[in-house]
Parts: structure tokens; sequence; C-alpha cells
């Protein structure tokens, strides 16, 4: 079940709301763990020991929490036990296949099992290891209550592809359920709202000419349509992620949760670093709070730095998916990071024009390594992208225009929406009639475009 779906608008909401609304406020997160645990169950029916392997991992680190708190004495062994457990169920799952294929191509001969990934497995994982570090670091008293701390993990906004949620960011809002202003639910409607705009009318329908591109096939495309190509990847991508988020947000924000932002425009920055601190924000405070700053983070010289962001790179690339493009992805926004750390970045900070061109054309590009898991069809895209290298394949010379012509309504509007001012705007006019009725109409043409089938589950429900 996707939250740009009419079964979850118009049957698990209400039903869910119903029940959440009514329940006193020490049974909310009761109703909350319970709702959560529903939804989860849709999603994997195909799977249904999945069912019992979340909560058990949920049992796990809530008592793992509970030993680190009440045994200090063993919490270091406590907190490696935890941390192996997480890592392990995220490694068998994700990376198994992953790692037999390699050991086949030095020579193994292992079978290669069909393992399907649990849906949001990366994302509760990083949850539950992050809360018993927290409790290890006393930066949070362990949770008493099982039943608050499977509202926490399970909550089904941020369940499946976050933002990535620390528990102590939510712990008091926990023990305060149904205390919020009703101005809340009308707040949080309006952001749900919008995210699904966000989904279903940019990013499902400019994602279409990426479809399109794939079918043709990469050496059968102009220059102009393979630039044309990842700009629309780019936006979809954008628009689907930053889209799930806000409704997760939204629907946080209708049961009284402040669950944190995920983006700030990223498209308006002007280095690649820049980029990276504004889109999926909760994921780059993870690393950067986990990884990066237990590490040493940048106070060992210039060699620790390096070494500290490599690891950090490494593991960003690793963690987004089980094939070599991600492992590449990862190096080379390193490698871009690296050089404006040490040489270009000073520059494009100082002149803007610069920075945004620059990001226009370097963030493409890069989600292209992203998009496309076969390295040598990479290649075929990056020559593609060149025009004085010489196209051997079956071009149409008016494809760009026959595409653009079709999807030119899209890339306004998402340009647009990715700059500043549509937020700006909505935030001077916000409880306005004007707005009100903007908001109706993009919730029922989601809606319209739902009863048609012009609709695709979420990118990010992969990773």
């Amino acid at each position: 079940m996707v939250f740009s779906s009419l079964n979850f608008i118009f049957i698990f909401l209400p039903v869910f709301f119903l029940a959440y609304g009514i329940a006193a406020p020490k049974y909310k997160n009761l109703v909350l763990f319970a709702g959560s645990i529903i939804f989860y169950s849709m999603g994997v029916l195909d799977k249904p020991l999945y069912i019992p392997l979340f909560l058990l991992t949920v049992l796990v680190n809530f008592l793992i929490g509970e030993l680190i708190e009440n045994f200090r004495g063993l919490s270091k062994l406590w907190l490696v036990l935890g941390i192996v457990y997480n890592f392990w169920w995220l490694i068998f799952f994700k990376y198994t296949g992953f790692i037999f294929t390699n050991l086949n191509h030095l020579g193994a001969s292992l079978t290669i099992p069909d393992i399907v990934l649990p849906i949001g497995i990366s994302f509760y994982t990083f949850q539950n290891v992050s809360y018993i570090i927290d409790v290890y670091r006393k930066d949070t008293p362990a949770e008493n209550s099982i039943v608050r701390y499977g509202a926490y993990i399970s909550m089904f906004p941020q369940l499946i592809a976050g933002p990535i949620v620390k528990y102590k960011d939510v712990a008091q809002q926990l023990k305060n359920t149904g205390r919020h202003a009703p101005s809340a639910v009308e707040d949080g409607l309006k952001t749900f709202t919008i995210g699904l705009g966000y989904k279903v009318l940019i990013a499902n329908q400019i994602g279409g000419l990426w479809s399109d591109i794939s079918a043709i096939g990469f050496d059968s495309i102009s220059t102009g349509l393979a630039w044309l190509g990842i700009f629309a990847y780019s936006f979809q991508l954008y628009f689907d992620f930053c889209g799930y988020s806000y409704m997760a947000i939204g629907l946080g924000r209708i049961m009284g949760f402040s669950i944190p932002e995920n983006f700030r425009h990223p498209y308006m920055s002007l280095t690649v670093g820049e980029f990276w601190r504004r889109w999926h924000i909760t994921l780059g405070t993870w690393f950067k709070e986990y990884i990066y700053i237990p590490l040493g983070g940048n106070r060992g010289g210039t060699r620790k730095t390096i070494r500290n962001l490599f690891v950090v790179w490494l593991f960003t690339g690793i963690w987004h998916g089980a094939s070599w493009n991600f492992v590449l992805w990862g190096l080379v926004l390193l490698g871009f990071i690296l050089l404006e750390r040490f040489y270009i970045g000073d520059f494009l900070n100082k002149h803007p024009s610069v920075g945004h061109l620059y990001i226009i054309l370097v963030i493409p590009v890069t989600w292209l390594l992203f998009a496309v898991t076969d390295l040598k069809q990479i290649g075929v895209y990056l020559v593609r992208l060149i025009p004085l290298i010489p196209h051997s394949g079956n071009v149409n010379p008016n494809d760009v225009a026959k595409h653009w012509g079709v999807y030119w309504k899209y890339f306004i509007a998402a340009g647009l929406l990715s700059t500043p001012l549509p937020e700006k705007l909505y935030k001077r006019f916000k409880g306005t009639v004007v707005v009100d009725i903007a908001l109706l109409a993009v919730f029922w043409m989601a809606v319209y475009c739902m009863v048609k089938g012009l609709d695709d589950p979420f990118m990010y429900f992969r990773f």
C-alpha cells in the first residue's frame, strides 16, 4: 500500500484516523502501533514471514536499549551485539546476492539465492541503530514501554522510506499523544496534499520521459534527448521522494508528531556538497552523527578527513543499492566534494551564476550513475551526452522536439517548484480561500490520475 493510492487515501486513512481520534490519549500509541503493523503487512502479503521478523526487530532493539540502560558495565557489549544484529539482517537481505555474484566472478560456484528485500528495512534499521547508540551515549534514556517504542519504529508515515527519525526527537511527543492543536491537523492535511501533488502530478508525469528513453534504447537517442532525459529523471526522483517526505510530514502533524524536513530546495545549491546538505537531510545527518564524527570528522588533518569522507560516501553509495553503479555513484560524488573542498568551492560560492550552472550540469550526470545499474549502458549514455562524439545508432534527429512537445509543461512546473518562490507564496497566503481552492484542485486532480492508473510506486521503496 502506498500513500498515492485510492485504497490508502479513501480506506486506510479514514479508518485509522477514526480509531486514532476516538482513542483515549493513553491508547493512541497502541492504535498507531497496531495501525502501522497493518499498513506494513499490506505491503508484504506475498512474504508474510517479514511481519514477525519486523516485530522481532522491534522487540530485540527495545530489550537491547533496556540492557544498555540498566547494565552499564556491559553496555558496550550490548551495543555491539545490537549493531551486529541489525546490520546482519540488512546485509543478508540486501547484499547476499551481490556478494555471491562477485564471489562467482572470482571463481566460486555459489548458487545465488532469490531474496526479496523487506520493504523499509534500510530505513528502520538505521532508526533502530540510532536509538541504541543514543541510549549508549546517554543522549536519551531507554524507552520503558514496548508500545511507545513500537509506535516509534513502525510509525507508518515514515516507516517505508523515511524521513529517518531519531527517537530522542519524538520521545516527548510519544508521551504526549493527543495534545496538539487542531490547527496542526489542518496544516498536516495541506502538507500531505502538497506531497501528493508532487508525486502524482509532477514526478509520475515527467518520469514518463525517462521510461520512453529506456524503451527506445540509449544508443538510439540524440544528444538533446539524452540531456532532456537525465533532467527528467532528476526532477522525477526529487518530486517523488520530496513528495513522499511531505506526505509523511503531513500525516505526522495530523497525529501531533514533528517529523523532520528531508529536503531544502537542493537544486538551488551552488556546490555538490551544499546539494547533499539539502537533499535527503535525515540520511546525511545520520551518517554525520553516527559515522563521520565518530571517525574523527575533520579534526585529524587533511588525510584523515579524506579517509572519513571516503568511508561515508562509500557507505552512502552501498546503502542505496547492492550494485557497482551505486558504489561508483558514491565515489564520484566524493570526488566532486573533495574538488570543491580543496579547489573550486570558494569560487563557486562567490560566483552564484557559475555555481548554479555547475549544479544544473553535474547533478543530473551523477543521477545517471544512480539510475542505470549496467555500467556498459552508463558508458553508452555518457557518450550520447557529448555532441562531439559521433553516434553509431539509428538516431531520429527530431526526437528531442517530439518529446519536448509532450513534456514541456511538466519541466516548467518542476523547475518553478524546485525554487523557494512557491513555498514563500504558500506561507504568505496560507489560510486564504485561494490557497484552499488550489489545494483542493491539486487533491482531486491527483485522485483523477490515480483513478486513470497514472501512478507508480515510490522510487525509494527499492532502497
